[in-house]
């Protein structure tokens, strides 16, 4: 790697390194020691190619799910079945890793900025600004973002746009998905609203049991299938479809009722 050389966002690949070791090393006893992360089928990602990969999962905390992706990912890449032992799977990380979050979030203070040079894709919300409802137009360099980011590798998103569980998918990540055609791997995680705050950065519970199932990829007729037909395949497959509420614990549906009393980002 060399030592001035930067990303298509023209991020210094050398410092994105570091923010990736250091983040990963702070947070390693947060999914193996303070409480333990149950991974499954992370053997799919040794098998996808390095590029126009979508990310989509249902969303529990603002850091703490991505933070944990960017484990998952490096060590499956690293060799390891299923489990983050030993964090130095972190030394040479995939620097072509990103996620989709919202601007606001990202510059929300000292800490955001630092995880948004991890890999960020910034965007600006059309429903929501500041803790208001709005309603504008989507801004076509957000969209040209992902697609950049798409060519040069992975992409993670929350096609919820919220941590509130089983509201609805933004039409947005189908409109993505049929018109730059990504593998689309689904992700289903559980156990991080339980062992987090809200942001993902304080520790709530411990010996709590986290869990991330990643599927295998969806199949998609990209000219056939409708915006919505894609819709409701992202809600089965991050099983956040209103036929998934009878599996929900009861402690689960006591800590949704406490979220829903507030406005989420």
């Amino acid at each position: 790697m060399g030592l001035f050389k930067k990303n298509i966002f023209g991020q210094y690949l050398i410092i994105k390194t570091w923010i990736i070791r250091i983040i990963g090393v702070l947070s390693h006893r947060r999914y193996r020691g303070f409480n333990e992360l149950q991974i499954e089928g992370s053997d799919i990602l040794r098998n996808l190619p390095d590029t126009n990969i979508l990310f989509i999962s249902n969303h529990q905390t603002y850091f703490a799910d991505v933070v944990a992706m960017f484990h998952v990912f490096n060590a499956s890449l690293s060799g390891r079945d299923d489990n983050i032992e030993n964090v130095g799977y972190l030394w040479n990380p995939k620097l072509n890793i990103y996620y989709v979050a919202a601007k606001e979030t990202m510059k929300s203070g000292f800490l955001p900025k630092i995880f948004s040079y991890a890999g960020s894709i910034s965007i600006e919300r059309t429903w929501r600004s500041s803790g208001e409802d709005v309603n504008r137009q989507v801004k076509m360099s957000d969209i040209s973002n992902i697609s950049k980011a798409l060519n040069d590798g992975w992409v993670i998103t929350f096609p919820q746009g919220t941590t509130t569980p089983f509201k609805p998918i933004r039409k947005g990540t189908a409109h993505i998905i049929k018109r730059y055609k990504p593998i689309v791997v689904p992700i289903v995680i559980d156990g991080f609203r339980r062992s987090f705050d809200k942001k993902g950065i304080r520790i709530k519970k411990k010996n709590i049991l986290q869990s991330m199932e990643i599927k295998a990829p969806l199949e998609i007729d990209y000219d056939t299938e409708s915006i919505d037909q894609i819709v409701e395949k992202i809600e089965y497959a991050i099983e956040q479809h209103s036929s998934f509420l009878k599996v929900v614990s009861k402690e689960d549906l006591l800590e949704n009722e406490s979220l829903n009393k507030k406005r989420d980002w």
